[in-house]
């Protein structure tokens, strides 16, 4: 491991100063994900500041919506009551992410912020332009079959992990941040980059910004998340698929449709949102939206099972959230978010 020093935050703008002005100094918390990085060699900072014991940890009722404070545990807000109830697509991410014992570290902020799982990102034998700029991509003309088939470049074709961030951004969450410009507000939409020539950049915070909460938006609807797996637990998504609705009478008012495990970015199919927009929920409806969500991926050379794959998911997700097919267990569980079923459990469906 890299040697680094370690401090440990007495406050919010001391965390964002101490961090502002050292170039390869960054924040830490859970460290749930960082950690491993720190110990394969791939993360290599000088000073590590530790923002988990900062009063940033409540969970609140905000404008309608819900605060979720950065530092709350994605356990805490997986079973927080006002989520489970009016957001269950984000408990449904939570927890079909990780491990228990994982989840009671992980933090809320650290979890859409944790680094791609590409495998040449972690293997310091392979050049990656992520890890080093300018080194080149690997898994180009590797073997690419969990890499991206939206917003990849010819400088990097990883995807970004999170199952927890494809919920947000279908529900139109927002970061809030404090950092040495001051405070600001980020939609969740816009908080993670595509690669271009900058993979190594993967969100638009600023040296030394520090997230501080994660707002819901006041929301009414129906929201589920739903994902594919190699295995039946502890897996990352191969792809995945977050749906808000909302409801006019028998017609969808609104939907957003947030893909997972398919760009370096939760990846929203808007022009697949405006094709469901003032129309009576069919399946035929939705196979045809779930064909324009993919209308546009440019497949890999091992990756391209992932387009029916994600067809077939989308399909899936708006059955079930618009209740035309019932969910495959509770809502806001991980038995209802997992295709397959969790380690050879079975849930009673809904």
């Amino acid at each position: 491991m890299h040697p680094f020093q370690y401090q440990r935050a007495t406050s919010g703008s001391q965390a964002v100063a101490a961090v502002a002005k050292i170039p390869d100094a960054s924040f830490i918390a859970g460290g749930t994900s960082q950690v491993d990085l720190l110990k394969e060699g791939v993360h290599q900072p000088s000073l590590l500041v530790d923002v988990a014991g900062l009063p940033l940890r409540q969970i609140t009722d905000f404008e309608d919506g819900v605060r979720i404070g950065a530092n709350a545990t994605n356990t805490e807000a997986a079973y927080y009551p006002a989520i489970l109830a009016r957001y269950p697509a984000v408990s449904e991410a939570l927890l079909a992410g990780a491990s228990v014992q994982i989840r009671n570290m992980a933090t809320m902020a650290g979890n859409p912020l944790q680094r791609t799982r590409c495998p040449y990102f972690r293997d310091l034998a392979q050049p990656c332009n992520k890890r080093t700029p300018g080194s080149g991509c690997a898994a180009i003309g590797g073997y690419n079959h969990v890499h991206a088939l939206f917003g990849a470049s010819a400088a990097c074709v990883a995807t970004h992990p999170s199952d927890l961030a494809v919920a947000l951004a279908a529900l139109d969450a927002r970061v809030q941040t404090t950092g040495p410009q001051g405070p600001r507000t980020i939609a969740f939409t816009d908080l993670h980059r595509l690669p271009g020539t900058t993979p190594h950049l993967d969100t638009v915070l600023a040296h030394g910004e520090l997230i501080t909460s994660i707002d819901l938006p006041a929301f009414a609807g129906r929201s589920h998340y739903l994902k594919v797996r190699e295995r039946a637990s502890y897996a990352y998504a191969l792809a995945s698929c977050a749906v808000a609705l909302e409801m006019d009478g028998p017609k969808i008012k609104r939907a957003r449709i947030a893909l997972g495990g398919v760009a370096s970015k939760p990846w929203r199919a808007t022009s697949t949102e405006a094709l469901l927009a003032g129309h009576v929920p069919t399946e035929k409806l939705f196979r045809a939206a779930a064909t324009a969500a993919f209308a546009d991926a440019k497949p890999l050379e091992h990756n391209a099972y992932k387009i029916p794959m994600g067809r077939n998911l989308v399909v899936r997700a708006l059955l079930e959230t618009s209740g035309l097919q019932p969910l495959a267990g509770p809502a806001g569980t991980a038995f209802a978010a997992s295709v397959g079923g969790m380690a050879g459990q079975v849930a009673t469906p809904n």
